[in-house]
């Protein structure tokens, strides 16, 4: 049955995310809890209902796909559960000739033409699960309506330090893309590509069915696909993003993204009503702040309790803070249980962990020391001393605990 529609967004969802150790042992990287109560995926699902174009998404998991599965499920909170289109995940699956792991993220689409076909699309929106940003994909596909491109690609200028961390794209006058660099140690503009691409549906059938007939290809958007398109002079235009995004990548990363939410003028807005930031329901009790607490330029999350002192902080929701416990710059998920008399400074405490009384989680250096991650589940015996996240094994391990 053919369903038309303009626009079709391919959502990539399946990133293991291995730089963020821990917290992606179990689940895909877009799934890990950010901003005291949202998930890193719900941020591009928010932009596709809040563009107003984009209300058929294909949501692309592969790795650790449970949680992340889970959190989606029917797009409701996303106004995404709609009977002609909505969201639809999209896993790897056995065919007639057998299946296959996605090899990359252009093969990830190509697997599943079938999707796209049955609604016949005009465009094809390629986003990521993985980013944190607000933007308003209406305003792209206008962009590349005008210029009459057969793709067009998002970017953002990033600092000259971090280049060799992304696709560099050298680009005409008018926009016009002339030249790639992949991670260059020399790039020759600071204009990245945000891995968000929008395609002419028939273009990209096209290119994508090319790129499987070369054996040698890794099925890469960024690394093969679009070089290609490159070298047969496509209509390849840059359309500039100048608002907040952040790849989440690292845990230091991480981290700065989360405090960036706690400036008095925070460039990323959460509280902007034009543009919410949609996710599911915690089904928590209103936070609670004891008689003795303090509470300085801190996000707190519904169902914590908090007895201590939180200062430039996220609390998710759930967190019991005891009396006499100080936390400052750090990242305190979901159901965590602090005792009294802790001092955590720069630390991200993962899901339902413990840490017993007395205990201190922090650097020497307090200031510009290692970001300390304990990892989910974890307990922390009374009167810990965990200066670095190595050091967090031979505590486990000395008080009789296993570290897996």
């Amino acid at each position: 049955m053919n369903r038309k529609k303009e626009c079709v967004a391919m959502l990539l969802a399946g990133g293991e995310g291995k730089r963020l150790g821990f917290l992606t042992r179990e689940t895909a990287k877009p799934a890990i809890p950010f901003g005291g109560k949202y998930r890193i995926i719900d941020f591009t699902l928010s932009n596709c209902t809040n563009s107003g174009i984009v209300d058929t998404v294909g949501a692309l998991t592969q790795y650790k796909p449970l949680i992340l599965n889970s959190h989606i499920g029917n797009g409701s909170p996303w106004d995404l559960d709609r009977k002609k289109g909505g969201i639809s995940l999209l896993p790897p699956f056995v065919r007639g000739k057998g299946g296959k792991w996605y090899k990359g993220t252009a093969d990830a689409v190509f697997q599943n033409m079938n999707f796209l076909e049955q609604y016949n699309p005009r465009y094809v929106l390629i986003i990521s699960g993985d980013h944190i940003y607000k933007m308003d994909y209406s305003l792209l596909l206008d962009y590349h309506k005008s210029k009459e491109a057969e793709v067009t690609i998002a970017v953002i200028e990033v600092p000259w330090e971090e280049t060799s961390r992304f696709g560099i794209l050298n680009m005409a006058e008018d926009g016009r893309i002339t030249e790639f660099q992949e991670k260059p140690k020399n790039p020759k503009n600071n204009l990245a590509s945000m891995g968000i691409y929008l395609f002419d549906f028939d273009i990209l059938k096209k290119y994508l069915q090319k790129d499987q007939k070369y054996p040698k290809s890794s099925n890469d958007f960024g690394k093969d696909v679009l070089p290609l398109m490159l070298k047969n002079k496509c209509r390849m235009f840059a359309y500039p993003f100048r608002g907040y995004w952040k790849d989440v990548g690292t845990i230091e990363s991480l981290w700065e993204t989360n405090m960036d939410l706690l400036q008095d003028k925070p460039t990323l807005d959460l509280y902007e009503r034009n543009w919410r930031i949609y996710t599911v329901s915690s089904n928590q009790p209103p936070h609670y702040l004891g008689p003795a607490a303090k509470v300085e330029q801190s996000m707190v999350s519904d169902g914590c309790l908090v007895f201590g002192e939180v200062n430039r902080s996220v609390l998710f929701p759930g967190v019991y803070v005891g009396e006499n416990t100080i936390i400052r710059d750090s990242l305190i998920m979901s159901n965590v249980k602090i005792g009294s008399n802790v001092k955590i400074i720069r630390a991200i405490i993962a899901e339902n962990s413990i840490v017993g009384n007395g205990s201190q989680i922090c650097c020497q250096d307090n200031e510009a020391g290692e970001i300390i991650l304990i990892k989910e589940n974890s307990t922390i015996p009374d009167n810990s001393i965990i200066n670095s996240t190595d050091n967090l094994k031979k505590v486990i391990f000395e008080s009789g605990g296993k570290f897996t």
